[in-house]
């Protein structure tokens, strides 16, 4: 596969990520993400690491928040061998608990393509910003 074909499945992969959580369909994520992916928090504060934890968390902000607009720019994906980088800027407004939050920063994932398969094994948020609105 050249990294052209492997940059264009990667970018397929992630839209349909973004498009699942977006639409509050988190189950349609699970084929895309490995069981023992890590997720490290903004700041590198903390980790998660396991599907069921890393959906967790997609699961919780789908059922208290409503993302009312999500704009993705500077998308980058670099493919060397069996290993994916996407990286994008994203600004996001959405609603909590009855108050506007704007978030901006940029989002990370690494993917590895086993038995012909890419699947997101490592994310983490760089450069967030979150203010009420």
């Amino acid at each position: 596969m050249s990294d052209e074909s492997g940059r264009k499945e990667v970018a397929g992969i992630m839209q349909r990520i973004n498009r699942a959580w977006l639409d509050r369909r988190i189950e349609e994520m699970e084929p895309f993400i490995h069981q023992d992916i890590i997720m490290v928090f903004p700041g590198f504060s903390a980790r998660v690491t396991g599907r069921e934890n890393f959906l967790a968390g997609f699961r919780d902000f789908a059922d208290h928040a409503v993302v009312q607009d999500l704009k993705e720019q500077e998308y980058q994906i670099d493919v060397a061998g069996e290993t994916a980088v996407v990286n994008f800027r994203f600004e996001m407004l959405y609603e909590r608990s009855e108050q506007e939050y704007r978030s901006t920063g940029r989002d990370f994932w690494v993917f590895h393509r086993s038995g012909g398969k890419w699947l997101a094994v490592w994310r983490t948020m760089l450069e967030v910003e979150e203010s009420e609105v």
